[in-house]
C-alpha cells in the first residue's frame, strides 16, 4: 500500500472514514502528547476519540443560532441520549462548571410539508450545551457510551438545519411565520452536496462555514417551498432509497445469526432467507433477539445499562484484559467493576472464592478472544460459575467473529463491533447486541429493552452496513489464511520475542470449545521485538496502512499499547501487557508475508 500521509483518512478521499494515518512511531507519541504538528494534520480520527468535523461544524451553527457566546455543543440523536450525557455531566464534573449548561432539541418543522419516508427515519438531533470547562467530561461521556450523533446524520441534519427544515422542537409550531420574519440568508451561502463528499466539512481546517444572515430580504414563499422541496427530493432521491432501510436492517441482523451468507436484493423481505430457529445452535433464536446500535461500544454500555435495570445493581466483573472503554462504563455507571486483567484460571480461582465467600455480581464482561493478547477465557468454567453463582455473561466476539466462533451458548448476551471485519471497509460504525433467549434473565432484559431500547443507528449508515457486509463470509477465510501466514514468518524470525494469536496462545484449549468446524483463528495478530528500537523500526518500515481501529479488508498496523494507554503503559505492563507491542490487523492483499518480511530486514539494521 502507498504511504498514507499524517493525518490523511484511512482509507483516503472518505468523508466517514474510521482511521486516521499515523504513518511513523513518533507521531503516535505526537498524537498522544497533544503535540500540534500531528494534532493539526488530522483530517479525522477514529470516531469515539476524534468528533468528526461535520459534527463540530454542526455544533458551532446550532451554538451560533441558538446558544450564547462561549458554549460550546455535543450532538446527540435523541433527547434520551442527550439527557444522559448531561446527567453525566451532572454528576462528574465540578459544581462551578455547570452555569450555562442546557439542552435543546431538534425536530422536523411540522410546517413544512416534507416526505413521509424522511420522517420515517426521525432526523432529530439534540445538544447538549456547555462552557469549555464542562467539554473533557462530555467528551468522557461521547467517548465512553457511544451515544454520540453519527457523522452521515449530522452532515445531513445540518444540511436540514440550514435550510430551516429542522427547527427548536419548541418552535416548531410557530417557525413559518419566524422563518419568515428573519429570512432565510443570501442563497450563494446555501450549499447543496452528496453526503459523501469528501470536501463536505470533512477536509481539513480550511472549510468555512457562513452563519444564517438575520437581515436578509424576505423570498418569496413559493420559491420557498418549491426549493425545500427539490432540496429534499434531491438529497433523497440520489443518495439514500429509504424504502430499502427497514430490509436492510433485517438482512444485517440474519447475517450476524448466520442464516444469510450469500448476497441478496433487498427489494423485498421475503428474497431474504429464514430464520432458522436454531440458527447459531440456540433453540427458540428469534430475529428480534439481534439489536443494531451506532456503534461496538454502544453494545456494551446498552448491554450494561439494561441489566443495571433488569437485576439488583450491582458491581460487574472485567475478566481479561479489556478493551480500554470496557472498563471505564464498568466503572463509571453503576456500582463499579472487579478487575482480572490477566484473564486466568487462577483468576478465576480467585472470582471463585468470592463467590463462594458470598461476594455477589451483576455480570461479567470479557472478550473472546481478547485485545490485544489473543488470549481466551475459559467460558466453560465461567458458565458454570455464572449458573451456580447467578451473574450474567457477556461475551465480545469482536475479534473471533460469528464466523469463526460461537460463544452464544455459553453467554447471556454476545456483543460485537459491526464497524471492524463486518464491515471491513473502514467508513462506517455499527454494532450488536444478541439476547440469548434461553438465558435466565432473557424475559427480565427482554421487557426493559421493550421499554428502555432506542433505536438509533442512522438510516444511512445501515445502508453503507449493509452493501459492506455482503462478502462477509468469503473476507473471513480468506483474512484468516493471511494471518496464519504471517505469524509462521513472524514466528521464525529471531528478532521476535513473542507472537500473540489464539492458534499459538496456551489458551488455545479454551478458543477450540467454541471454534467452528469451518472456522479459523481470525484476522488479528500481535507481535514484540527484543527491543523498543526494533519495534520502532519495524512500525516505521512496514508498508501497510498505519492507525487506530481493526478488522479492515487491508492491513492495518498499530503500537495498539501505545494508543490505547499512553497514561497507563506500567498498569498495562503490570498484565503482561509490553508497552511496546506492535498488533496488526490483517487484510486481503496477495503476498503480505514479503511486506513482513522486509519491515524485519530494516530492524535487523537496529545496532544492539
Amino acid at each position: 500500500m502507498p504511504l498514507i500521509e499524517l493525518g490523511d483518512s484511512i482509507p483516503p478521499n472518505t468523508a466517514h472514514a474510521v482511521s486516521v494515518s499515523l504513518p511513523t512511531w513518533k507521531s503516535n507519541v505526537g498524537y498522544e502528547e497533544g503535540e500540534q504538528w500531528v494534532i493539526g494534520s488530522m483530517i479525522t480520527g477514529y470516531p469515539r476519540f476524534f468528533i468528526h468535523k461535520s459534527i463540530q461544524a454542526f455544533g458551532r451553527d446550532i451554538v451560533a443560532k441558538h446558544g450564547i457566546t462561549g458554549q460550546q455543543a455535543m450532538l446527540f440523536p435523541t433527547r434520551k441520549t442527550a439527557n444522559r450525557c448531561l446527567e453525566f455531566i451532572r454528576d462528574k464534573a465540578p459544581q462551578s462548571a455547570l452555569v450555562d449548561l442546557g439542552l435543546l432539541h431538534l425536530v422536523l418543522d411540522p410546517a413544512k410539508k416534507t416526505p413521509d419516508a424522511l420522517q420515517s427515519v426521525m432526523p432529530s438531533i439534540s445538544a447538549v450545551l456547555f462552557t469549555p470547562e464542562v467539554f473533557p467530561f462530555a467528551k468522557q461521556y461521547w467517548q465512553h457510551s457511544g451515544d454520540g450523533v453519527s457523522s452521515r446524520r449530522a452532515e445531513f441534519c445540518h444540511g436540514l438545519f440550514k435550510e430551516s427544515i429542522l427547527v427548536l422542537e419548541e418552535k416548531a409550531s410557530s417557525s413559518r411565520t419566524l422563518q419568515q420574519k428573519l429570512g432565510r440568508g443570501p442563497k450563494r451561502y446555501r450549499r447543496q452536496a452528496s453526503i459523501d463528499d469528501s470536501k463536505n466539512g470533512s477536509n481539513g481546517g480550511h472549510h468555512h462555514h457562513y452563519p444564517v444572515t438575520l437581515d436578509a430580504p424576505v423570498e418569496d414563499d413559493t420559491t420557498d417551498t418549491l426549493e425545500s422541496s427539490r432540496f429534499l427530493e434531491e438529497r433523497y432521491g440520489r443518495n439514500l432509497d429509504l424504502s430499502l432501510v427497514p430490509n436492510a436492517k433485517s438482512a444485517i441482523r440474519r447475517r450476524i445469526a448466520g442464516v444469510l451468507t450469500a448476497d441478496v436484493e433487498l427489494d423485498s423481505i421475503t428474497s431474504l432467507p429464514t430464520m432458522d430457529s436454531n440458527a447459531r445452535g440456540i433453540s427458540n433464536f428469534k430475529e428480534d433477539d439481534i439489536y443494531l446500535v451506532p456503534c461496538g461500544m454502544n453494545a456494551i454500555f446498552t448491554t450494561h445499562q439494561t441489566l443495571l435495570k433488569a437485576r439488583e445493581p450491582q458491581k460487574s466483573i472485567n475478566f481479561g484484559f479489556p478493551y480500554v472503554d470496557t472498563l471505564k462504563i464498568l466503572q463509571k455507571f453503576g456500582p463499579g467493576a472487579i478487575f482480572y486483567g490477566r484473564g486466568s484460571s487462577a483468576d478465576l480461582d480467585d472470582l471463585e472464592d468470592r463467590l463462594k465467600n458470598g461476594e455477589r455480581f451483576l455480570g461479567l464482561f470479557c472478550e473472546f478472544p481478547g485485545n490485544p493478547l489473543l488470549t481466551c477465557p475459559d467460558l466453560v468454567r465461567i458458565r458454570r460459575l455464572a449458573d451456580t453463582y447467578d451473574f450474567a455473561v457477556v461475551v465480545d466476539e469482536t475479534v473471533g467473529t460469528f464466523m469463526n466462533v460461537n460463544v452464544l451458548p455459553f453467554a447471556d448476551v454476545v456483543v460485537s463491533s459491526l464497524t471492524k471485519i463486518f464491515s471491513g471497509d473502514c467508513n462506517v460504525m455499527g454494532g450488536s447486541m444478541i439476547l440469548n433467549p434461553n438465558s435466565r434473565y432473557y424475559a427480565s432484559m427482554k421487557r426493559v429493552m421493550t421499554d428502555e431500547f432506542e433505536d438509533t443507528y442512522w438510516a444511512e449508515d445501515v445502508i453503507f452496513m449493509e452493501r459492506n457486509s455482503r462478502d462477509f463470509k468469503s473476507r473471513i477465510d480468506r483474512v484468516n489464511a493471511n494471518t496464519e501466514a504471517i505469524c509462521e514468518v513472524l514466528r521464525a524470525h529471531p528478532l521476535v520475542t513473542n507472537v500473540y494469536y489464539p492458534k499459538y496462545n496456551e489458551s488455545r484449549p479454551n478458543y477450540e470449545v467454541c471454534k467452528l468446524p469451518g472456522g479459523g483463528y481470525g484476522g488479528l495478530l500481535s507481535c514484540t521485538l527484543e527491543t523498543k528500537a526494533h519495534a520502532m523500526v519495524f512500525y516505521d518500515a512496514i508498508e501497510t496502512a498505519k492507525g487506530p481501529s481493526l478488522g479492515t479488508n487491508f492491513t492495518l498496523t498499530s503500537p495498539y499499547v501505545l494508543l490505547a494507554h499512553y497514561q497507563e503503559l506500567d498498569w498495562a505492563a503490570s498484565f503482561g501487557v509490553n508497552p511496546d507491542l506492535l498488533r496488526i490487523s490483517v487484510g486481503l492483499e496477495d503476498d503480505l508475508t514479503s511486506v513482513i518480511t522486509r519491515a524485519l530486514e530494516a530492524a535487523e539494521a537496529v545496532s544492539n
